[in-house]
């Protein structure tokens, strides 16, 4: 019989967060180009949003100024029924997606090979995000 072992953070509701350079210029992105909800932080603490995302999951974000380095990695992934639809309606917001060699992206910035369909794009403060094949 295996022991269930229990911590302080057991049951906690965790949450990702990521900084960005200008918080005004992220949220003019967020909401305006990539359509997502962003609220203030309760008690109105400057420099600090959330992103209010589906399924009750929210993302902190806050202003690092000068400080902030982009991740180098995806910090956030959106699962979509159909990448190419996504990436096209993205691009006419003016998304501009990301293009690697490895792994190969095609024109679009469309990755076909060894996984599902995903294509990268950045944020105003350099932030990797993806649009991702839904299971």
């Amino acid at each position: 019989m295996t022991e269930t072992r229990t911590s302080p953070l057991t049951d906690s509701h965790a949450f990702s967060g990521f900084s960005v350079d200008d918080l005004d210029r992220a949220r003019t992105f967020y909401e305006e180009v990539l359509g997502l909800r962003t609220f203030a932080e309760p008690g109105g603490m400057p420099g600090i949003l959330r992103l209010q995302l589906a399924g009750g999951n929210d993302v902190l974000v806050y202003a690092k100024g000068e400080g902030h380095t982009a991740a180098t990695y995806t910090v956030l992934n959106f699962p979509v029924p159909d990448v190419d639809t996504a990436v096209d309606e993205l691009v006419a917001r003016g998304v501009e997606f990301l293009h690697y060699d490895d792994p190969p992206t095609d024109e679009k910035g469309v990755m076909r090979e060894g996984g599902p369909l995903i294509a990268w794009f950045a944020d105003p403060a350099g932030n990797v995000f993806s649009v991702i094949a839904q299971d």
